[in-house]
């Protein structure tokens, strides 16, 4: 009998990795917007055959994304709920 007995039975916590909690990052942006803005670049460098502006889209949004990524891993998941659900409280 150990001298820490927790108020929750035995059995009751488990090791959890530390991979199932945080988000999956791709190039350090959460996977999601990786690959929407990795697209996007890429329609502007070959769809429409402006490489340049790909190439500057491309570095601008992994730019921002890195540094919101930074601040918040799951930074889209909370821009992505906050513009679902509408605003309760009106000033």
């Amino acid at each position: 009998m150990s001298a820490y007995q927790p108020d929750r039975p035995e059995g009751y916590e488990l090791p959890l990795a530390a991979s199932l909690t945080q988000p999956i990052l791709m190039a350090g942006l959460p996977r999601e917007y990786a690959i929407l803005m990795g697209t996007l670049a890429l329609v502007l460098g070959l769809a429409l055959k402006l490489w340049w502006l790909g190439l500057i889209w491309w570095g601008v949004a992994h730019g921002v994304g890195l540094w919101f990524a930074k601040q918040d891993g799951r930074f889209l998941e909370v821009l992505r709920r906050h513009l679902r659900l509408p605003g309760h409280l009106g000033a």
